[in-house]
C-alpha cells in the first residue's frame, strides 16, 4: 500500500516528468530507492532524441544491473510517474528489481491519449502483472494523477502548435 513516506518520491517523478516535458520530450519521471530509504538513481525520458527505448525505468534497470547487488536489487524500489510499459516491466523482472509503485496506470494512459485522438502507439499497453506477475505493485496514486494527465494533455497541446 502506498503510504507517506512513498510521497516524496512520487513527487519527485512528477517533478521529473515535468522537467522532460519542459526539454521537449514524453513526460515521464523515475526514481530508484534503496531499501533504506536513499535515493540511488533518477532520470526522465529521453524518446525525443529517436531512440523509444530510452524510458526511464528503462534507464534505471540498466543502471541497477551495473551497480547493484541481485540482493539490493531485489529490496529497492522503483517509484514512476507512469506504470511501466511491457518493455520497462520486462527489463525490471530480468534484473530483478523490488517493489514498483506509480502514479498513473496504463489504463489510464491509454484513455488519455484516446482522448485527445492520439495514435495507439506500436506496442500495447499491458499492466506490469501481465508481463512480470511476481513483482510487488502499487498504484495508481489519486492524489498525483491529476498532475500527470495535465502533463500528458501539455504534450499533446504543444505538438499540435
Amino acid at each position: 500500500m502506498v503510504n507517506d513516506e512513498d510521497m516524496p518520491y512520487l513527487r519527485r517523478c512528477v517533478e521529473l516528468a515535468t522537467k522532460a516535458l519542459e526539454l521537449g520530450d514524453e513526460p515521464f519521471g523515475s526514481v530508484l530507492v534503496s531499501a533504506g530509504g536513499k535515493v540511488l538513481f533518477e532520470d526522465h525520458n529521453h524518446v525525443a532524441s529517436g531512440d523509444h527505448t530510452r524510458h526511464p525505468e528503462f534507464e534505471i534497470a540498466r543502471w541497477a544491473a551495473g551497480n547493484m547487488s541481485p540482493e539490493a536489487r531485489a529490496e529497492a524500489t522503483v517509484y514512476t510517474s507512469g506504470e511501466h510499459c511491457p518493455m520497462c516491466a520486462a527489463a525490471h523482472g530480468w534484473v530483478g528489481l523490488g517493489r514498483i509503485v506509480y502514479v498513473s496506470s496504463s489504463e489510464q494512459l491509454t484513455a488519455w491519449l484516446s482522448e485527445l485522438g492520439v495514435p495507439a502507439p506500436p506496442v500495447r499497453a499491458l499492466p506490469i502483472r501481465e508481463v512480470v506477475p511476481n513483482v510487488r505493485v502499487e498504484g495508481p496514486v489519486p492524489s498525483l494523477v491529476e498532475q500527470i494527465h495535465d502533463l500528458h494533455r501539455r504534450l499533446h497541446r504543444e505538438k499540435e502548435l
